[in-house]
């Protein structure tokens, strides 16, 4: 009766991984993608992304060198050089997707795709019909209605400027407005961080966010909070002029681009669900059950459209668990959504799992807080004062971790693994007994023995 057993709306990571673990199963599946296979994250979000920030940070990492007694001269930086050998990379990953795709028997559709009924998606003038469909079309970057909108670039085009910018104006306090700044800012360009609220890093750790703020300013960031954008023009010189307002006063300045980076939303307009019958959020996010299944029983969606936790890694577990779910039940399990690990490839990096100490004083009688603040041994021999800061909590009844957060060099990789003992319920003593690989800034974790302070009710 249908073309397809599963038909998937959107080649990113969660459409993909469903597509060929169902197609793994023995189902019939088809993807459909509009723009580029691998999504968000391998073409304009974490992979070509972490590549301009390892670029960064080795032109960074020249002046610590003359500390080390390496007498090099300060290297020449060639950004069409980068920026083109991050496009051939990402177009090697195309070719992997798509080999993995085809050899798993997934029959891959080139165009955008519109629902017409509960069954069917059009594609240009084809038809397909599927018993199951599953939307994945992640999320969009938002720009905001305000004069000059047109003169600014969001999070898609910045990966592909024909120049480097001297000066540029990022807009945002997440963690993708962050990274960039630190990118721009160890590069050699001029950066201004404009923000609207009262600190960047809105849900991460206050005490992280306040010792990461500090840190990112020391390495040439201009981190102005309480601002807001109000107007963009181009200037005789073909620049563009930028005007803020705060509660203070207005503020005009001068730069080359301005990158929006407020933001992102489920990319769901113009495909048809409302038709057929498919629920929406008031932020245009698809509303699913504990198995992803829309108010359509035969549609699912999963990933940013969904609006839940917007990682690749999550993408990568909904998707896992869709193609279980429809072709081999009896091994799906649901997605756990506690506790999952993430890192800001700020720099320095920020690495995080669990709660924060606002959430564990809400949520525990007793807390336990443990932190430490030290100069990195990188750093000793040279005058770079930056500073590495690790955070514990700990439950005050079960001993249990309840949260370990990290300001400083690689805090994404040392927390990868934080993150595994919390998931296995590690309790405070099992880090105490845990002997720490000296001499290391990872030991720290595991050789806090006072607390810093208690929270009890």
């Amino acid at each position: 009766m249908f073309d397809y057993d599963l038909l998937v709306l959107g080649a990113g990571s969660g459409g993909v991984r469903a597509a060929r673990f169902a197609a793994g199963f023995g189902a019939k599946v088809g993807i459909i993608e509009e723009l580029y296979l691998g999504g968000t994250c391998v073409n304009v979000g974490c992979v070509p992304k972490k590549l301009f920030v390892y670029g960064s940070e080795l032109r960074s990492s020249f002046k610590l060198m003359k500390s080390y007694g390496l007498n090099v001269s300060e290297p020449d930086f060639d950004w069409p050089m980068l920026r083109d050998n991050k496009t051939r990379e990402i177009s090697r990953l195309n070719e992997i997707y798509n080999a993995m795709l085809t050899n798993a028997g997934v029959n891959i559709i080139h165009g955008r795709g519109v629902l017409k009924d509960r069954h069917h998606i059009q594609v240009g003038d084809d038809v397909y019909s599927a018993r199951n469909i599953l939307i994945a079309v992640g999320g969009w970057p938002f720009l905001p209605d305000i004069p000059g909108r047109e003169h600014l670039i969001s999070s898609n085009e910045v990966f592909y400027l024909d120049e480097f910018p001297k000066d540029i104006v990022i807009i945002g306090g997440g963690y993708i407005a962050v990274e960039f700044a630190g990118i721009f800012a160890a590069l050699g360009a001029n950066v201004q961080l404009h923000y609207r609220g009262p600190q960047i890093l809105r849900g991460f750790d206050d005490e992280v966010r306040e010792f990461a703020a500090d840190q990112i300013a020391g390495n040439g960031v201009d981190i102005r909070c309480q601002s807001n954008l109000t107007k963009v023009e181009k200037t005789d010189n073909k620049r563009l002029k930028v005007t803020f307002s705060s509660e203070a006063e207005e503020r005009v300045w001068e730069c080359d681009q301005v990158l929006m980076a407020t933001g992102r939303k489920p990319k769901t307009t113009d495909l048809g669900l409302e038709g057929v019958g498919v629920e929406l959020d008031s932020s245009g996010a698809i509303k699913v059950d504990e198995h992803f299944r829309t108010s359509v029983d035969n549609i699912y969606a999963l990933g940013d459209v969904i609006d839940r936790v917007a990682l690749t890694p999550v993408a990568l577990a909904e998707g896992m668990f869709v193609a279980r779910h429809l072709f081999d039940d009896k091994t799906a399990t649901a997605v756990d959504y506690s506790n999952i690990p993430t890192a800001v490839f700020s720099q320095p990096n920020i690495g995080t799992v669990g709660l924060t100490e606002e959430q564990a004083k809400l949520m525990h009688k007793r807390v336990l807080v443990y932190t430490s603040n030290f100069r990195p041994m990188k750093y000793t021999l040279s005058d770079k004062q930056e500073r590495c800061f690790m955070k514990l909590l700990v439950c005050g009844q079960t001993d249990k971790i309840l949260g370990a957060h990290m300001v400083g060099p690689d805090a994404g990789e040392i927390i990868q693994g934080i993150a595994i003992a919390i998931k296995a319920g590690a309790t405070k003593k099992d880090f105490d007994q845990t002997i720490g690989i000296h001499p290391t800034s990872a030991e720290e974790f595991v050789t806090m023995r006072a607390p810093s302070r208690i929270h009890e009710e």
